[in-house]
C-alpha cells in the first residue's frame, strides 16, 4: 500500500500538470525512441502519466511496478531531469545522489584513495544517509564519476627517466646499427622454487585469463601442495630475434655462473663476430672476475648494462614468467628433480620451438617510467 501522511496518499500529492510543454515534448520524445532502452521508455512513460494526473499507485498497475518505483522515478526525475531517466547506477535504480553530493563523493576517493567499495559505501551512508545494496551499482557510480580502481605499479625509489630514456635510444641504435655477423641477447638469473604457486589469473597480451578447468559444479578442486622447499637457480639468456636461449643451471648465481653463460653464448654462435649481452646491474655481472675473462684475446662479448631498478627493460624478467605460467602456477611436481626437469624444458627446448606463440609477450616493446607521473602511495 502506499504510504500516507495525515490519510493522505503520497502518491496522490503528486499534483498533475507539472510538466512545462517543453519538459512534456522531450518525455514523449524519450518515450517513442525506437533507439532507446526499453526501461528508458518505461520511466518516460511513467512521469507522463503522472503528469496526466495519474496516481502512482494506477500507473503501477498499468506498466507492472510497484508504486515505490513509480514514486523514486517522479523524485529523480525532479532532482536530474529527463537526463536522470537515462541512468541506471544502482543496480537497476538510478543514483540518488545529488550534483553536490557526487563532487563531495568524488573528492573524498580522490584524496583517501579507498582500497575497497565497502569503504566507500560506509561514506556515503555516513555522509549522505544513503545506503547503497548493490556492489555492481555503486562501481556504475564511481565508473560514470570518471573513478575506477587501479592497481598500483611497483617502481623503484632512485627510478630515473632519463637513465631509461638514454639506454632506449642506446638499445635502438645497436638494433639500427647491427651487423650481419652480430646478435643481441638478453641474459639474468632466476630461481624458482619447488612448490605449488597456486594463481588464479594470468595477463597474456593485455588480456585476463583463468587458470582453472571445466568440471561438474559439484567438484571442489585443489592444488596439492609440495612438502620440499628447494628451488634451483639458472643462469640464462634469451635471443629475442631467434627464440634461442642458453640456460645454465648452477649451484649459486655468481661471477663464476656468469662467465659460464657467456662460454655458452660464444659456443651457441660459433661464426658470430659480436655477441651484445645485456645485462642488470648485479655485482657478479660487473665482478673483476668477469672482466678479466671479458679481456681475454678472443673473446666476443660485449657486456651492456640496464639502467638500476629497471627490470622493465629487460625481456628475459617477461620470459621468466611466461615459465610460471606454463610450468609453476597450479601445478604439483612429486620431486625437486622433475620441477627442475620441466623446468628446464621449458626454458631450453620449448622457448625455442614455440617462439611464434610467446614473442608477442616477450618482447623489447620498452618505455620509460617517469616517477613524477605517480601518485606514490604512502
Amino acid at each position: 500500500m502506499p504510504r500516507s501522511t495525515n490519510g493522505i496518499s503520497v502518491c496522490d500529492m503528486i499534483r498533475p500538470g507539472f510538466l512545462s510543454a517543453e519538459e512534456r515534448k522531450a518525455l514523449v520524445s524519450q518515450a517513442r525512441n525506437g533507439l532507446a532502452e526499453h526501461r528508458v521508455a518505461r520511466r518516460a512513460n511513467a512521469i507522463l502519466l503522472l503528469d496526466d494526473g495519474w496516481s502512482c499507485e494506477r500507473v503501477a498497475q498499468a506498466l507492472f511496478l510497484d508504486d515505490d518505483t513509480v514514486r523514486a522515478w517522479h523524485k529523480l526525475y525532479e532532482e536530474r531531469g529527463a537526463v536522470g531517466l537515462e541512468q541506471f547506477d544502482a543496480g537497476g535504480s538510478s543514483s540518488r545522489l545529488s550534483q553536490a553530493q557526487e563532487e563531495k563523493l568524488k573528492a573524498w576517493v580522490s584524496q583517501i584513495l579507498p582500497r575497497t567499495t565497502r569503504e566507500i559505501g560506509a561514506f556515503i551512508q555516513r555522509e549522505f544517509g544513503i545506503v547503497y545494496e548493490s556492489r555492481s551499482g555503486l562501481i556504475a557510480l564511481l565508473h560514470r564519476l570518471g573513478l575506477e580502481y587501479h592497481k598500483p605499479e611497483v617502481i623503484g625509489r632512485k627510478l630515473s627517466a632519463e637513465k631509461q630514456h638514454a639506454f632506449i635510444e642506446h638499445y635502438e641504435n645497436l638494433l639500427n646499427s647491427l651487423g650481419p655477423d652480430e646478435a643481441v641477447v638478453f641474459g639474468d638469473a632466476v630461481h624458482p622454487t619447488h612448490a605449488a604457486r597456486q594463481k588464479r589469473t594470468f595477463i597474456v597480451s593485455g588480456k585476463r585469463s583463468l587458470l582453472g578447468c571445466w568440471a561438474p559444479k559439484e567438484e571442489k578442486l585443489a592444488v596439492e601442495q609440495t612438502s620440499g622447499r628447494e628451488r634451483i637457480n639458472i643462469h640464462g639468456a634469451l635471443n629475442l630475434e631467434t627464440g634461442e636461449t642458453r640456460m645454465i643451471e648452477v649451484e649459486t648465481v655468481n661471477a663464476i655462473s656468469t662467465i659460464k653463460l657467456l662460454e655458452a653464448l660464444e659456443a651457441l654462435y660459433p661464426l658470430l663476430a659480436m655477441i651484445h649481452v645485456f645485462l642488470d646491474n648485479a655485482p657478479y655481472h660487473h665482478a673483476h672476475l668477469v672482466q678479466d675473462w671479458l679481456s681475454q684475446p678472443g673473446r666476443r662479448i660485449k657486456l651492456h648494462f640496464i639502467p638500476a631498478y629497471c627490470p622493465h627493460l629487460n625481456p628475459i624478467e617477461r620470459l621468466w614468467g611466461a615459465m610460471h605460467r606454463n610450468v609453476t602456477h597450479n601445478k604439483c611436481y612429486q620431486s625437486s628433480r622433475e620441477f627442475a626437469g620441466e623446468v628446464l624444458t621449458f626454458l631450453r627446448k620449448k622457448v625455442p620451438q614455440t617462439w611464434d606463440q610467446l614473442r608477442d609477450s616477450v618482447t623489447d616493446n620498452f618505455r620509460a617510467i617517469n616517477p613524477e607521473q605517480f601518485r606514490v602511495l604512502a
